[in-house]
């Protein structure tokens, strides 16, 4: 159960990130950060980045601090934070899904079709990495693979040339959790683009389908991912 959480997490980031890219000309709609890079290359060819790109990343952080603030005002409460945030984030990846599904695939990077669903994907995006940096801590960010990739690499290193006085039982059970991970996120992103292929923007059916599979697989305790997500 400990892996399941975090490999959805991971498999509807990667899906989210390349439906969202295809779709939305570009737009990274999970690594959100990626768009600071296409927005300066933009500037550099001469080219005006769209809205997306530009606002993308203050929407980001809004979403991000405004989780942060309801989580602790739905903990004061005696409420479960993680579950009702989650279950936000369901909204959101449903309403992006009904968008591209009634308006089809946006024909410009700056319509309103194509802006209002990018900036919805990168809320329900930010949703799910503000939830996984405060209850699934020891867990590896289930949107960016970077430091996952150097971790495994690192851990295979190890176990090819031990280092003296390291846990080989450890090492072996990390790549274990983070092959998992990085397994989760790659087949996020291939099944995005086999059917988008396939079936175009009804794809976006998926990641909502997906999201209530982590609302069922959440503890029932909302303190118990904190405590043992990712262990092993």
């Amino acid at each position: 159960m400990k892996y399941i959480l975090p490999a959805l997490l991971c498999f509807n980031a990667g899906f989210v990130d390349t439906a969202g890219f295809v779709t939305l000309h570009g737009l990274f709609t999970a690594h959100v950060t990626g768009n600071l890079v296409t927005f300066a290359a933009a500037i550099a060819e001469g080219r005006m980045p769209s809205i997306s790109k530009i606002i993308a990343v203050p929407v980001f952080c809004f979403v991000v601090i405004a989780a942060r603030l309801l989580s602790r005002a739905l903990v004061t409460r005696g409420l479960d934070d993680f579950r009702i945030l989650m279950a936000a984030k369901l909204i959101l990846l449903a309403h992006a899904a009904l968008v591209a599904i009634q308006l089809g695939a946006p024909l410009e990077a700056d319509s309103a079709s194509a802006v209002m669903m990018g900036m919805t994907l990168v809320s329900a995006m930010a949703l799910q990495n503000a939830l996984h940096r405060t209850h699934l801590t020891d867990a590896p960010p289930s949107t960016v693979m970077t430091g996952t990739i150097t971790q495994l690499l690192l851990d295979l290193t190890h176990l090819w040339k031990p280092h003296p006085g390291a846990d080989p039982g450890q090492v072996r059970g990390r790549l274990r959790r983070f092959g998992v991970f990085l397994a989760s996120f790659s087949a996020g992103c291939a099944m995005a683009a086999l059917l988008y292929l396939l079936v175009g923007v009804w794809c976006f059916l998926v990641p909502p389908l997906v999201a209530v599979a982590e609302i069922f697989v959440l503890p029932v305790d909302p303190a118990a991912p904190a405590r043992g997500a990712g262990k092993g």
